[in-house]
């Protein structure tokens, strides 16, 4: 393939703040595209947000951010929305979460970029605010997690919907550049955080299945949902997954563990076929019994050969993964000089394009590129960018 990235050339004004937005502007940063973020002077709300690097500074905020071009003006003031609705003309695509605000809406920049892909999240699609944790909270989730004898909500740490509502936006967008790319007409999209995981819990039957069958989903610990699959203690302190999610994964599991005899015996005893997922999920207890001492008398290094085949995994934490080599050994990952936290590991995008994996590039310092992309995008010349800096319409 060619060396240039494959979104090179596409230019993006991006005005956002938090997780979803900025995660859909840095996917595309990462894949080449120049994602130019405008944040009011000073930074943004979420400029020192946590985790801290030990010097202080935001490692949320340059992880959201790698790749990406920074400058900062005054969207407080009329003269500072102006000069940002003269990026967006130019660059012809906004990525936003922000509250619109004169000079800066859709019909606004329309007006000077009629062909305009804007693509803007929300909230709810009514425009009420929401965040991961709300949205979570009111889809039922929480009500699913969580060990079985559990009394209240379980919060997950994952903001899986900020995720997945960044992928939809980067998705959105390159998808409404391609619509203008043939047809020359502009596209405004929105994307709700609330829908996003709405549509989620459709599309993987939650909602099907709470309407239709009579029994809600229970709390289930550790354990696996429809089939087998849950974790055991090995005789070194540590813990497994283990899983089953077909019969050839019930087959060497049985096969790894020199249990078919036992689990012939029992299907026998219970008039069940552990060959049937709906019969290994009715008698998860009584398998994880049976399979529980066997586990617990091996160390986790032996399973590495006994278990061949099957689905299993060790349960690490943050800092054994990052203690333990196996992220410099990735290809994903590579070393990143980020100014004010320092040398660490980092992701370059989890897409491969022709076998090469694009690395990690930095996060920029808060306006770092202010002078350079007005330069660039604006045709100023330096002293009209000092006039502009002294009057207070753009920072550093």
């Amino acid at each position: 393939m060619n060396d240039a990235a494959p979104l090179a050339g596409l230019r993006v004004i991006e005005l956002s703040s938090y997780i979803a937005s900025p995660l859909g502007g840095m996917t595309l940063a990462q894949l080449g595209a120049d994602v130019i973020r405008v944040d009011q002077l000073g930074g943004g709300p979420d400029l020192g947000r946590w985790p801290l690097a030990p010097s202080g500074r935001s490692l949320y905020w340059a992880g959201l951010n790698k790749g990406k071009r920074s400058v900062t003006a005054d969207l407080r003031s009329p003269a500072g929305r102006e000069l940002v609705a003269a990026l967006i003309a130019t660059a012809g695509i906004v990525l936003t979460n922000a509250a619109p605000r004169p000079g800066l809406t859709y019909d606004d920049l329309r007006e000077l970029r009629p062909d305009l892909v804007y693509a803007r999240l929300l909230g709810h699609r009514d425009g009420r605010n929401a965040v991961d944790y709300t949205v979570n909270a009111s889809l039922g989730f929480p009500a699913i997690t969580g060990p079985e004898d559990h009394d209240g909500p379980v919060n997950h740490v994952l903001p899986a919907w900020d995720v997945a509502c960044g992928l939809y936006l980067a998705a959105g967008l390159l998808a409404a550049e391609r619509h203008r790319l043939v047809t020359s007409h502009g596209q405004r999209l929105e994307v709700a955080l609330h829908d996003v995981a709405l549509a989620t819990a459709g599309n993987l039957g939650y909602l099907a299945e709470a309407q239709l069958c009579a029994t809600p989903r229970p709390r289930l610990g550790n354990h696996v949902f429809g089939d087998f699959g849950r974790d055991f203690a090995t005789a070194d302190g540590r813990r497994v997954m283990v899983l089953v999610l077909t019969t050839r994964h019930w087959r060497d599991l049985v096969a790894a563990t020199g249990l078919a005899e036992v689990m012939a015996a029992l299907e026998r005893a219970l008039g069940a076929d552990f060959l049937r997922e709906a019969d290994r999920y009715a008698y998860r207890e009584t398998l994880g019994g049976v399979l529980s001492p066997w586990f617990a008398g091996r160390t986790v290094a032996s399973l590495e050969g006994a278990l061949g085949s099957v689905l299993w995994a060790e349960y690490r934490d943050f800092g054994e993964l990052v203690r333990d080599g196996t992220l410099r050994d990735s290809p994903l990952m590579g070393e990143l000089a980020q100014p004010g936290i320092g040398p660490h590991l980092a992701p370059g995008p989890p897409v491969v394009f022709g076998g090469r994996q694009l690395p990690p590039r930095p996060a920029p310092e808060l306006g770092q590129h202010t002078d350079e992309v007005l330069g660039e995008l604006l045709s100023m010349s330096t002293a009209e960018v000092a006039r502009l800096r002294a009057q207070g319409v753009v920072g550093e």
